[in-house]
């Protein structure tokens, strides 16, 4: 029920076992590294109840910093991620695994702000159906406009996210 070839953008229907998967990819990576005191998070739409998604788990990695990096990355390798380096995203190393790919890992330093802004997100989607269900209509739009293209697929949903990660911010009560 995952996997998603390179380049294509496919959207599946919400599967009960991705929560699932991910818990059981999450204890893998604890165990793997745990004496990196990590925190691993599910972000992206796959960690959404009743959210239509690419079927490719998203998983967040927080870390303190990146000084043990070369050594993080071997533990990675050795759970079947390939590092694809620092460059790809911005402020994060990005990891995949499979063929066709299964899985991706955004490793972010703790107080990551692109880290924070996914997990506002998420939140938010998890939190108003109103608010998924639209989201999801753009989805399967951009889906059926940039089946070939998920550069541009991705680039699309950026102001729909932006505006609902600064309308929750504006909500959060200034310290």
């Amino acid at each position: 029920m995952l996997g998603l070839p390179n380049g294509v953008v496919t959207i599946v229907p919400w599967n009960l076992e991705w929560s699932s998967y991910f818990e059981q990819e999450r204890k893998s990576i604890l165990d793997t590294m745990k004496d990196h005191h990590v925190i691993v998070h599910h972000i992206g739409s796959t960690a959404i109840k009743h959210l239509d998604a690419k079927p490719v788990l998203d998983i967040a990695i927080e870390v303190e910093n990146f000084s043990a990096i070369k050594e993080q990355v071997q533990l990675l390798e050795q759970l079947g991620y390939h590092c694809m380096g620092d460059q790809i995203l911005p402020d994060r190393f990005y990891f995949i695994k499979g063929d066709p790919r299964t899985h991706q890992i955004h490793f972010y330093r703790s107080g990551s702000s692109f880290l924070q802004e996914q997990l506002i997100f998420r939140d938010a989607l998890r939190e108003d159906g109103s608010l998924r269900q639209d989201y999801q209509k753009l989805k399967y739009k951009l889906a059926t406009s940039f089946a070939e293209d998920k550069h541009t697929y991705a680039a699309k949903k950026t102001d729909f996210v932006n505006h609902v990660v600064a309308f929750r911010n504006q909500d959060e009560p200034s310290v």
